[in-house]
């Protein structure tokens, strides 16, 4: 008997959809319960580490070796400045402490022998005096030789500008070739291990949040939330917000967060009752907050709702539509297709 594969492909389906049509729509509880009681803030992420690199020796940008987004380790070179001033300035500072050593040890041999002839009462206490002042002369233009000679290794050790840490190049204030002098910035890094949230309370919560916060941070451009590790409230007040800020710093090494975003910092401020469901019931078309509401039968009915904050648990405060016990469908996009086939 010969098989007509369209046919079979056809029933296939049409099975297929009567057993997903078969299948109960997943549904949770709606239920009162008692949670944690927050007040909420928006924040602003920064680095704990995060620093701008600038000259310290004048010349002409002779390489760039990262650019902005690039990671770095601690202690390698990110740019390099023209070493050619610096190298000549090095020689004739050695030079120089050469020059001094070779007249030091003159001197040192000269007040040895006029040491020698005054025992013998060949020369004066004045010319014993004169030696020994010009042994102390050259000496002392020795020391400043050799400091002027450390110093000028200094510099030219400053023609390779190194990373104090490990991280992550923000930005870059210098172009190839491009002049520099002392004190200009040439690149702004920071640590992406070590991060925080900066929140500032208004005065007239600090007594509601205490002295040790507990807070949660809600990344929402990630749908992540984050317990903090620490938080210090800062002994100070903004004179023109009256505002205290708090800084809460986050576990380290958190993927995808960065400098610059906004979140929202949960301070814990008590126990309250709230009507919860899932987020994933939440059916939000333009201005529209809905859910579908499951009846005996099976059949979700769309209902609009008025709702509060999510928790990190994937919960939703319900404010006005639903009532306690009634059973919500877990996959709003699901039961509306459910919806939409039974008025078929």
């Amino acid at each position: 008997m010969k098989r007509n594969p369209g046919l079979l492909f056809g029933l296939s389906m049409l099975f297929g959809a009567a057993v997903q049509a078969a299948e109960p729509l997943a549904t949770a509880p709606v239920q009162m319960r008692e949670v944690e009681q927050t007040y909420s803030i928006d924040g602003v992420v920064e680095a704990t580490r995060q620093s701008t690199v600038s000259a310290q020796i004048s010349g002409r940008v002779k390489g760039i070796f990262f650019d902005v987004g690039d990671r770095v380790s601690k202690g390698q070179v990110i740019l390099k400045i023209d070493e050619r001033e610096a190298n000549q300035a090095l020689a004739g500072s050695r030079a120089q402490l050469s020059q001094a050593e070779a007249a030091l040890q003159n001197a040192r041999l000269n007040y040895e022998r006029a040491k020698q002839l005054f025992e013998q009462k060949f020369i004066s206490q004045a010319a014993l005096d004169k030696s020994k002042a010009d042994y102390d002369v050259a000496k002392a233009q020795a020391e400043a030789s050799e400091a002027g000679a450390e110093q000028s290794a200094l510099a030219q050790s400053y023609t390779s500008v190194i990373a104090p840490y490990a991280g992550v190049v923000a930005a870059r204030m210098v172009e190839m070739g491009e002049m520099v002098t002392v004190g200009k910035p040439l690149m702004t890094g920071f640590d992406p291990t070590q991060l925080r949230v900066i929140a500032n309370v208004p005065q007239d919560k600090l007594k509601d949040i205490g002295s040790r916060p507990v807070v949660t941070v809600e990344v929402p451009s990630l749908s992540r939330w984050i317990k903090a590790a620490s938080v210090t409230v800062q002994p100070s007040a903004d004179i023109r917000t009256h505002s205290t800020q708090v800084r809460v710093d986050l576990p380290a090494n958190q993927a995808s967060v960065y400098p610059g975003m906004f979140v929202r910092t949960h301070f814990v401020v008590g126990k309250v009752n709230k009507m919860l469901i899932p987020v994933s019931a939440v059916l939000r078309r333009s201005e529209v907050v809905a859910v579908y509401v499951v009846d005996d039968k099976g059949m979700p009915r769309l209902r609009q709702v008025r709702l509060g904050e999510a928790n990190e648990q994937n919960e939703i405060e319900v404010l006005a539509g639903l009532n306690v016990g009634e059973r919500v469908a877990r996959e709003a996009v699901k039961a509306g297709m459910v919806a939409t086939e039974s008025k078929q």
